[in-house]
């Protein structure tokens, strides 16, 4: 067995501060990681840090390295983003126009348009997320009843309409006959 290596952690804050910005911390991965340095500030070595907040060696040792190297903001993670949208921001405002001008769209629809429109073919999660972030209503549309034709409201009208008719025809010529019965 080789002899402990001993790394020198660089105390750039006060302890006391270092413990006032652990408790006001609220994002525990970060959290994690002043934790790892307050017990570094408090004389443990690296392998016995990592074991008290659960990590392995080589994310305590990055975690070191970036502490000594950048103090606090060195800590402080970085995110790349992830990819870029096919869409540009033109395409994107373009294609949520399109999509005020009807109710009710498909997943399968809009991808078929994005298709048609602009040669980008999205997979139906992505699309959900798309309609998520143009901040539209996302449901099941309603089942519409491919028997019913197109001006069904004025048909009603019609039939009413003649329903009455038939009516007042009926008690006209019933008066009309009990009058001649007579």
């Amino acid at each position: 067995m080789g002899r402990k290596r001993i790394y020198e952690v660089v105390k750039y804050l006060p302890a006391e501060e270092l413990d006032k910005r652990t408790k006001k911390e609220k994002d525990t991965r970060f959290l994690q990681i002043l934790y790892f340095i307050r017990h570094l500030y408090r004389g443990m070595s690296v392998e016995e840090a990592t074991d008290l907040v659960g990590v392995i060696k080589a994310t305590s040792y990055t975690w070191f390295k970036r502490w000594n190297s950048n103090d606090y903001e060195g800590l402080i993670p970085e995110f790349g983003g992830g990819r870029p949208f096919k869409l540009t921001k033109e395409q994107k405002e373009e294609l949520k126009e399109i999509l005020k001008k009807k109710d009710s769209w498909t997943t399968k629809e809009v991808q078929e348009l994005m298709e048609a429109e602009n040669g980008i073919s999205y997979p139906s999660w992505q699309v959900r997320r798309l309609l998520i972030s143009f901040v539209m209503k996302y449901a099941k549309p309603y089942q519409k009843d491919y028997k019913k034709p197109e001006n069904a409201k004025a048909f009603k009208k019609l039939t009413e309409s003649i329903s009455f008719a038939k009516r007042w025809i009926e008690k006209f010529l019933d008066d009309k006959f009990k009058m001649l019965c007579t």
